[in-house]
């Protein structure tokens, strides 16, 4: 028999389970903490986005526990549930799910994640998955184990039969295996969940720990992600070979059709220009197309002006909800949020957004710490090989008040950077989903992001730097002047006056002078506010009484605190200006110091600041 023929009886096709069974270091089992670490993101990944598709306000609870030689991941949560003929597929196939041919952001897009876990657990530890699942009140329970036929990729079901179960409707799943638990800031099953909950301020997460140790994620908010719905591809940055395969599958019969209903931003009248600029008749058949004929429509893409894709497809956190995610898990002194405009990359459309937090209780002598996330799913692993820590690298941050090493790389000092990648399609490094690819678009849009809080952060610490200049100044002044104002008072043999009006004017602050007069068992109450900065200043003035103030001019807003109440007015000072609020009460009335609200501490004499 010659050699090629006998080569020939030897080539066979593998299916992709027993690929990866082969090769789990590519999906993230490559040292026991990180295999664990892996198996609870992608549980906690799939409850989260079935929770959001559904509509429900999600509360997952986790649990580690150590079993033996084996530690066990539970991962419940209170969804919309599977039904039973799709619970094996769902754990037990791989490259099975409903969102790789679809247009939308999403944190699942494989089909890869919670079943590698699946295969991992049977790997290691031998023995089979178990599922819960139930779809509502009223439906019953369904129990599976479960194992993957590697040689198939097919789901091989060990056990299956309805049960009672308690909640009304979720998923449960129980995976044994080898794994190792740590507890670290950042690359941990803690540190995960955390990171977690601050891109997603909508979900309530509890973990239970092998110690016993119970750690909750409160949510931020009770209101979920918007919607994400799907879209055609954009067809700015199509690629020449994807258009020649949408060109002869496609079912259209007509060109200018094919153009207006297979790509997004494009109209009637954009799908006839196409066709005139590539030189097409816009009646002929797409399929009919050479590869000569598709280079020159795909050029014409490229000399028209397409408006950006539909943002609809796209779920962004928000600036509110990351700052609420950042002071949520972080004590802060300053957050700086960005959202940038949608962008376009390879036809996906892409959006970035960027927190910054500063201060607080963060160290002041290491390295930043680095928060990257993709479609609402922090990266673990693999920082140095990511665009996020790329384009954070590339940043002279100097410029914007933060320690960077001689050469450039990651800044030193107390801040937390937040950098979320929003797509229809993360072009991940590899199959693990720890890294996203330096692709020039991305880098653009993260760089222009981090630039952007980068200079709100610089004018923070430049007020900061001026607010501190000023303490000091009054300081020094309000230990002189007393000491003059009391020589003076005695050769003059006069009372002491008050400084404050004088402080006030030295530093050009905000002064707020309160006089009380009493006359028949009625106390007149007069506040002269008066601005000597330079500036238009706009804030609330507070006076807290015990009873509601009488006869006031101008009427203020009352609001009731208990046993007693706030009496405010909304100011809006120019420079120089000088306003008069006038109110009486009972003698026997007991009120507190006048409270300023949104102004710094250091302009304000003469009342507390909140």
């Amino acid at each position: 028999m010659e050699i090629a023929e006998e080569l020939a009886r030897q080539q066979k096709a593998i299916s992709v389970a027993e690929f990866f069974e082969k090769n789990r270091q590519i999906l993230g089992f490559d040292s026991a903490p990180r295999a664990l670490i892996t198996v609870v993101k992608e549980a906690v990944d799939n409850s989260l986005d079935a929770c959001e598709e559904a509509g429900i306000l999600p509360d997952i609870f986790v649990q580690i526990k150590r079993d033996g030689d084996y530690y066990q991941a539970i991962v419940e949560d209170n969804g919309p549930g599977i039904v039973s003929a799709e619970i094996p597929r769902v754990f037990a196939k791989l490259l099975y799910g409903s969102r790789f041919h679809t247009l939308r952001q999403s944190r699942g897009q494989q089909g890869i994640g919670i079943s590698a876990g699946v295969l991992y657990s049977q790997l290691t530890s031998g023995k089979p998955t178990r599922v819960v699942s139930k779809i509502g009140p009223g439906h019953p329970a369904y129990y599976f184990e479960l194992t993957i036929n590697t040689s198939q990729n097919e789901p091989e079901i060990l056990k299956a039969e309805e049960i009672e179960w308690e909640r009304p409707r979720g998923t449960r799943v129980e995976l044994e295996m080898e794994g190792s638990y740590v507890r670290s800031r950042r690359q941990s099953v803690y540190g995960s969940l955390k990171s977690a909950a601050i891109v997603n301020p909508h979900a309530r997460i509890t973990l239970v720990e092998p110690d016993g140790n119970v750690e909750v994620f409160e949510r931020a908010t009770d209101a979920l992600p918007k919607k994400a719905y799907a879209i055609q591809p954009h067809p700015a940055g199509i690629e020449l070979g994807e258009l020649i395969k949408l060109l002869r599958y496609t079912e259209k019969k007509k060109l200018r059709v094919f153009l207006k209903e297979t790509f997004s931003s494009i109209g009637a009248i954009t799908a006839q220009e196409l066709c005139s600029l590539s030189g097409q008749d816009p009646e002929r058949a797409p399929g009919s197309l050479n590869h000569e004929e598709a280079k020159k429509l795909l050029s014409a893409f490229k000399q028209i002006k397409v408006k950006s894709p539909p943002v609809d497809c796209l779920s962004p956190i928000g600036e509110e909800l990351v700052k609420a995610g950042l002071e949520k898990e972080y004590r802060l002194d300053f957050i700086a949020t960005c959202s940038r405009p949608v962008s376009v990359y390879s036809g996906n459309p892409f959006l970035v957004e960027v927190g910054l937090g500063y201060g607080g209780e963060l160290e002041r002598e290491g390295r930043v710490e680095i928060l990257r996330f993709a479609n609402r799913v922090p990266l673990i692993y693999q920082q140095g090989a990511c665009a996020v820590t790329h384009a954070l690298e590339n940043i002279s941050w100097k410029s914007y008040s933060l320690s960077s090493p001689a050469g450039g790389g990651i800044p030193v000092g107390p801040a937390v950077l937040l950098v979320h990648l929003a797509s229809t399609n993360i072009p991940f490094t590899s199959e693990s989903k720890d890294a996203i690819a330096d692709v020039p678009e991305i880098l653009a849009e993260i760089d222009l992001g981090l630039k952007e809080v980068g200079r709100k952060l610089r004018r923070y610490l430049s007020r900061q730097s001026l607010l501190k200049e000023r303490r000091e100044k009054e300081e020094i002044i309000k230990k002189i002047l007393p000491r003059i104002a009391r020589k003076l008072s005695e050769v003059l043999e006069k009372e002491e006056p008050d400084i404050g009006p004088v402080v006030a004017k030295i530093m050009g602050n905000l002064l707020v002078k309160r006089a009380i007069t009493q006359e028949n068992g009625l106390a007149s109450v007069r506040i002269d506010v008066e601005n000597h900065s330079d500036l238009h200043r706009r804030f609330k003035l507070h006076e807290v009484l015990s009873c509601r103030a009488e006869s006031a001019d101008p009427l203020p807003k009352v609001i009731p605190i208990g046993d007693a109440y706030d009496h405010h007015w909304k100011m809006s000072m120019a420079p120089g200006e000088r306003v008069t609020l006038c109110y009486q009460m009972p003698s026997e009335a007991r009120l507190l110091q006048p409270v300023v609200e949104g102004v710094e501490e250091e302009i304000v004499t003469g009342a507390k600041v909140i």
